[in-house]
């Protein structure tokens, strides 16, 4: 029998290099795509020094057609895909006026069209896989709008109601569509980041953490009351509870407190 595939994005470092060796280390043929080719080799080499298996690509996410070679070469003969992983991702923080619009610009068009773009172009092999997984990367600045993190907030947003409206929608499909939802994370991505709500909630995650979390997600029974959203760490557990039982105007006031604002 093969191994079981996982398509990761953002790979060559952070939460989507862990997600990688992680797969990797559980017999996982892993695909990992970037655009920094250089990171993706180091990976490669780490990998295969453990003995996993692991195929490389450069795939800018906002590129469609980049999207359909890459997932085609993948996927090979078998035109199947057990788990597509959405993990690509840029943040630009600071007062929305501050920030470039072409900042704002590439926030949307990798964080929430990316993914859209890969779920398009990945269906017809997820749609082909007995209980195929898509695992979106969204983020606890879904659960309020956050001051300094607008667009990336924005962003998560909308990637979060995408989560949603397809794991209803490819139901019939049998494939099974989540979200991951981790707080601040210590990568690339938040060095040197100071917004009132890091300074108040602190960088208390590692991209082991998160990775591990997608691992569990993935490899839990599938009971008939779905479970889309993963929070990951204990802060994020208690503001994704508190999400769910607090009227909107409590959220926007321990919004307005975490974030200083």
């Amino acid at each position: 029998m093969s191994s079981p595939s996982v398509f990761i994005t953002g790979a060559a470092a952070g939460i989507g290099r862990a997600t990688a060796l992680t797969f990797a280390g559980h017999g996982y043929r892993v695909g990992a795509y970037d655009v920094d080719f250089a990171g993706l080799a180091t990976l490669r080499d780490e990998i295969a020094g453990r003995g996993g298996e692991v195929a490389i690509g450069e795939l800018d996410v906002t590129d469609a057609a980049a999207w359909s070679a890459q997932l085609g070469e993948f996927a090979g003969t078998t035109g199947t895909l057990d788990i597509l992983v959405n993990n690509a991702g840029v943040l630009s923080t600071g007062a929305l006026q501050d920030v470039p619009l072409s900042a704002h610009r590439q926030m949307v068009d990798i964080n929430f069209y990316g993914a859209l773009a890969g779920l398009h172009a990945a269906f017809p092999y997820l749609r082909d896989t007995a209980h195929a997984q898509v695992v979106n990367m969204c983020s606890a600045s879904a659960l309020y709008g956050q001051p300094e993190l607008a667009t990336y907030s924005a962003t998560k947003f909308a990637l979060r109601a995408l989560t949603e409206a397809l794991e209803l929608e490819w139901r019939r499909y049998d494939i099974r569509v989540l979200a991951m939802w981790p707080l601040f994370v210590k990568t690339a991505m938040t060095d040197g980041m100071e917004t009132g709500s890091t300074k108040s909630l602190g960088v208390n995650l590692g991209p082991d953490d998160v990775a591990n979390a997608v691992y569990a997600a993935t490899h839990r029974g599938r009971g008939r009351l779905a479970k889309v959203h993963y929070p990951v760490g204990r802060q994020t557990r208690v503001l994704a509870m508190m999400g769910q039982v607090s009227p909107n105007w409590v959220q926007r006031l321990l919004t307005k407190y975490l974030a200083r604002s």
